[in-house]
């Protein structure tokens, strides 16, 4: 296979999407929490303290999505780096790490997305229970 500089750059715009997708998960995420302990501080109830458990580890996982993300998108650009200066087998193990660091944050999106599904069903529980 070869290996140019156009090649890992088919990355950039992926990666940019992905970590602009994670952001407004945090962003989401860190106002839904500022509510759940404005919500837990006047009436205490337990089924918040699962959610607010629920948000911190979601909240955890898109740290580590983050960074997996820009770990990626930095072994990309050092591969083209390495590319632009002729050593291009370096830069070819670069660019399969920026593929894997971009399977490892994908891979906690999904786990994420899961706990998500979690939390929600939480909510419905409580729905549920109040009827």
């Amino acid at each position: 296979m070869d290996l140019t500089l156009g090649t890992p750059s088919l990355l950039f715009p992926a990666v940019s999407l992905l970590l602009l997708a994670y952001t407004n998960r945090f962003l989401a995420l860190a106002s839904l929490i500022r509510d759940l302990q404005a919500r837990y501080s006047s009436t205490p109830r337990r089924n918040l303290l699962e959610q607010i458990d629920n948000l911190r580890r979601r909240v955890r996982l898109i740290q580590y999505m983050q960074a997996a993300g820009v770990g990626s998108l930095l072994a990309c650009v050092a591969s083209m780096f390495l590319l632009f200066g002729g050593f291009v087998l370096v830069a070819r193990w670069l660019f399969g790490l920026s593929l894997i660091l971009m399977m490892v944050s994908l891979g906690l999106s999904v786990r994420e997305i899961w706990i998500s599904v979690n939390a929600i069903n939480i909510q419905l529980a409580e729905l549920e229970s109040e009827e």
